[in-house]
């Protein structure tokens, strides 16, 4: 695939993402929000918080960074000392999204395996200060990015390029493994060893369940607990295995810096292998900000509900006025 092919890839996909995932997560939101899900009020927010720093991303990494900057050659945010702010709101609403990820997983494995901590934990007012901590750790261990960037000739607004010392000085080399040990490698770890251990409760729980109702399954008679567990886990494997998939590229990526001793690439050429294997991590990555409210919408009927009964609501209106 030659150059003006691949530019035009590029510049189809970020719409289309950006098209597609802004609106579904302001319907999460929006649903959410109402509260008509059935769900209690910790996972509300929880999956509430989720759908607010996915759709930030899509607005600040994807429309501000991608759509616009493709279509605007002069975007004054890469030039600095605007590009040092944006990169600082990029990565740190990114750590957001997928440590909201991480603590929601945390508190189904807390309320699924650990009854005696679930009463103390899994609390509405627990949850908000949950966020609360990850997204402001967030915020401050991303604050850094601020110092790693310098304008292409000093003393003029030109656009930003890495610090060559970012490549050799050890307290940035300590730092770039420490932001990518907590952003993606550790939450690959968390997630896939806190699901293993909540799906494994399930499956026990399930098979335990089987055992006690003998009779009655034989009967063909459906058991709503059961079921109930299995729709979990479901919802479980969706989020963690989209998760995990589609920030793989993004982990090899990084190991491939890092092993292969070469460089970030800081500027936008199609020719460059480099280049095409950092973007295409960032559209994997990108992919999964919009991926949540299709998995809501296939895993859980009352939101599903909920999502018609929004969509009917425009119809029914533009019937009243014609009439």
């Amino acid at each position: 695939m030659h150059g003006p092919p691949k530019i035009l890839l590029f510049a189809i996909y970020y719409p289309v993402i950006a098209a597609i995932g802004i609106p579904a997560n302001v319907a999460v939101i929006w649903i959410l929000c109402r509260r008509r899900c059935g769900l209690s009020g910790c996972i509300t927010l929880y999956l509430l918080s989720m759908a607010v720093t996915d759709l930030l991303v899509l607005i600040t990494a994807v429309v501000l960074n991608r759509v616009v900057a493709m279509n605007s050659p002069a975007n004054p945010l890469t030039f600095s000392p605007l590009c040092n702010v944006n990169f600082v709101l990029v990565y740190a609403v990114r750590d957001c999204s997928v440590w909201t990820t991480v603590v929601f997983t945390f508190d189904r494995f807390v309320a699924i395996c650990c009854h005696k901590l679930k009463a103390t934990y899994c609390r509405e007012r627990m949850a908000a200060a949950v966020v609360a901590t990850v997204c402001a750790l967030s915020s401050f261990k991303n604050a850094f990015w601020y110092f790693i960037f310098e304008p292409l000739a000093k003393g003029e607004a030109t656009p930003c390029k890495i610090k060559p010392s970012f490549y050799t000085s050890p307290a940035w080399v300590a730092f770039d493994w420490i932001d990518s040990i907590l952003t993606p490698c550790l939450p690959f770890v968390l997630i896939l060893l806190l699901n293993f251990l909540t799906v494994r409760h399930i499956l026990r729980a399930i098979s335990t369940r089987r055992r006690l109702r003998g009779n009655e399954d034989r009967e063909g008679q459906s058991d709503p607990e059961t079921e109930s567990r299995r729709r979990s886990i479901v919802l479980l494997l969706s989020i963690s295995g989209l998760f995990i998939l589609l920030w793989l590229l993004v982990f090899i990526t990084f190991l491939y810096i890092r092993i292969a001793s070469v460089t970030y690439f800081s500027g936008s050429n199609f020719n460059e292998s480099n280049f095409l294997l950092e973007e295409s991590g960032y559209m994997l990555q990108f992919l999964c900000s919009c991926a949540n409210p299709f998995i809501y919408a296939g895993t859980q009927n009352r939101f599903r509900a909920e999502l018609k009964l929004g969509l009917k609501y425009p119809l029914s209106l533009i019937g009243k006025l014609r009439k």
